[in-house]
């Protein structure tokens, strides 16, 4: 599994959504490429301690635990499955806008995996660098996929 963390893919992930534009059509999906945009967002925020998830109960937590290394495993996701309520986007975005953001978050993630100090995620708990990389490709790397890019 590629990571965010290794330059290579970091470059791979920002060249395919500098290939985006505002008519991109999904494959898959309700957002439009703008609320993908800023929906990607949201786990580069929490790996970043920019954002807080509402803790869910102990028993979706215990069931989150038990699917947690699909988060970060080999094998791709399917399309539509469930995310947390704090990153549905539904209203309207600027494109030009959730891009630029997109990319500064990734700059971000890119540099801070210098300092392997992450903070637990709100639903699955602590995660080593080496799963917060592989997180973070597979969830852009499905967007991207989404977009055809």
């Amino acid at each position: 599994m590629k990571s965010l963390l290794d330059k290579g893919t970091y470059n791979e992930i920002i060249d395919r959504i500098t290939l985006l534009n505002d008519d991109s059509v999904p494959e898959w999906g309700k957002m439009n490429v703008s609320q993908m945009l800023a929906h990607c967002q949201g786990p580069l925020k929490i790996a970043l301690d920019k954002m807080t998830l509402k803790k869910p109960n102990v028993f979706i937590c215990s069931i989150a635990k038990l699917f947690r290394h699909k988060l970060y495993d080999d094998k791709l996701w399917s399309h539509g499955i469930p995310t947390a309520k704090e990153f549905l986007v539904n209203d309207k975005r600027d494109f030009i806008q959730e891009k630029e953001t997109l990319k500064i978050l990734i700059e971000e993630f890119y540099e801070k995996g210098i300092e392997n100090e992450w903070p637990a995620h709100p639903i699955f708990g602590k995660f080593t660098t080496e799963q917060w990389g592989k997180m973070q490709y597979k969830h852009l790397d499905h967007h991207l996929r989404q977009f055809n890019v």
